[in-house]
């Protein structure tokens, strides 16, 4: 994480400060849950609660790391430090209890509160898009395939697409958070030897958790890689979206553009220029997201019951990428939000090539209305769209118009029918009701 792609909502989950609360409160709730079933004396729990607010009420975290440079170990250090807070009390905190199962429950707890940031951001992502949307559902473009003209489109349509894509991305991401928000509290090799299956029951419902079905002392990392494979898809569809920008605001293009405040510079050198600066670092921290999901990847194999080997990957990865995500979905609000369409340069670039968008409608109704084969009906179509492409005439229609084989069998006013922007644009309701709903 770097303060300038982080914001401070999403920091805090990564906090040693919101670490040590978190792992306090599995301590609490499991010494609680001890108390229920008769093993630690009745207000152990309380009492440590009191003792721990009449202390300050917070871990210094420096104390902690002095702790664990002579134990060599996190959670040890931490409960030593809570042992110099509380006192005697401490006795039953921990009971039964192996590091893992305050590690791996906090990570579940930490993932699940920046997957509820990540969800709020996805649903502030479609707000916008929507808006745009039906702002210009009806604003005609040209679409292309391979970067070059196929047919036009509406621009409300392309955003209705991305709507649709980031959709399906908030139901995965809900399904991710829900896998990954488990809790395990079942000792040493996780067969719930020393604790009681009881404790993770009642901590997980405390933590809002799921119970983990089975843990081998750490709850199984196949859901952390699906986790971070979710977070992934999202920031494919960031860069999706940013690209699709990106290429409409070049400048023999200029069909979009990312909105250009007062006093802002596009280049140290160049004072005309304007450039997509936004969907450039957009395209750039999606590629960091996606970063995350080899090692996620490798994080599933584990010797035996438990190693370490996914925990230095988990200190750097959670934190980055569920920060980076969380930047980038706020950077893309805003940019849907304030981008500039240019409506007269989406007509313009649809006569760019003089009608060669309607070739095909012109082939149909060829072999529709005037019966002839495919093969040849494509040839007629083809050989006069390429004196488009060679400068021989900036006129399509004149050009089939001027080819007897085509005005024989069509006749002009048929010819001139054909050329009509509002064909293509026909089921843009039926498709807007498919997206958004009646």
């Amino acid at each position: 994480m770097i303060p300038r792609y982080s914001r401070p909502e999403m920091t805090m989950i990564w906090s040693q400060e919101n670490k040590y609360q978190i792992w306090f409160d599995i301590e609490i709730y499991a010494l609680e849950a001890l108390e229920k079933i008769g093993v630690a004396p009745n207000g152990t729990a309380s009492r440590i609660r009191e003792n721990f607010l009449k202390s300050g009420g917070k871990f210094d975290a420096k104390r902690v790391d002095e702790i664990e440079s002579v134990t060599k170990h996190d959670v040890i250090a931490f409960l030593t430090h809570l042992a110099e807070l509380v006192g005697e009390n401490s006795r039953f905190v921990h009971y039964g209890m192996t590091s893992s199962d305050v590690l791996d429950t906090c990570l579940s707890a930490q993932l699940a509160q920046a997957s509820d940031i990540l969800i709020s951001d996805l649903e502030r992502l479609l707000i916008a898009l929507k808006k745009r949307a039906f702002e210009h559902k009806n604003t005609v473009c040209v679409g292309r395939s391979h970067g070059i003209h196929a047919e036009p489109v509406t621009f409300g349509l392309k955003l209705a697409r991305f709507y649709a894509e980031f959709e399906r991305n908030l139901i995965r991401l809900k399904n991710a958070k829900k896998e990954i928000a488990v809790c395990a509290i079942s000792g040493a090799v996780g067969t719930f030897a020393n604790v009681d299956p009881f404790v993770q029951k009642y901590v997980a419902e405390k933590l809002g958790l799921a119970e983990e079905t089975v843990s081998s002392q750490i709850i199984p990392r196949d859901r952390h890689a699906a986790f971070f494979a979710a977070l992934a898809v999202v920031a494919s569809s960031i860069e999706n979206l940013a690209i699709e920008i990106r290429h409409l605001q070049r400048t023999e293009v200029l069909e979009a553009e990312e909105f250009f405040s007062k006093g802002q510079k596009g280049s140290s050198a160049m004072p005309h220029k304007r450039n997509p600066v936004l969907s450039e670092n957009l395209t750039g921290l999606s590629r960091m997201v996606r970063s995350a999901v080899i090692p996620a990847l490798e994080n599933v194999t584990s010797w035996h019951e438990r190693d370490i080997s996914h925990s230095s990957v988990e200190r750097m990865i959670a934190p980055d990428a569920t920060v980076t995500l969380d930047f980038a979905l706020n950077r893309l609000v805003g940019l849907v939000e304030n981008l500039v369409v240019h409506e007269k340069n989406m007509q313009k670039n649809l006569d760019r090539l003089g009608g060669l968008v309607f070739s095909q409608r012109v082939l149909l109704t060829l072999i529709e209305e005037a019966g002839i084969a495919r093969e040849e009906a494509y040839r007629i179509v083809q050989s006069n769209a390429m004196k488009i492409w060679a400068g021989e005439s900036n006129s399509f229609l004149e050009l089939l118009k001027a080819d007897k084989e085509i005005a024989t069998k069509l006749g002009t006013a048929k010819l001139e029918l054909l050329f009509d922007f509002s064909y293509h644009t026909k089921n843009i309701d039926h498709i807007f009701k498919n997206v958004f709903g009646s």
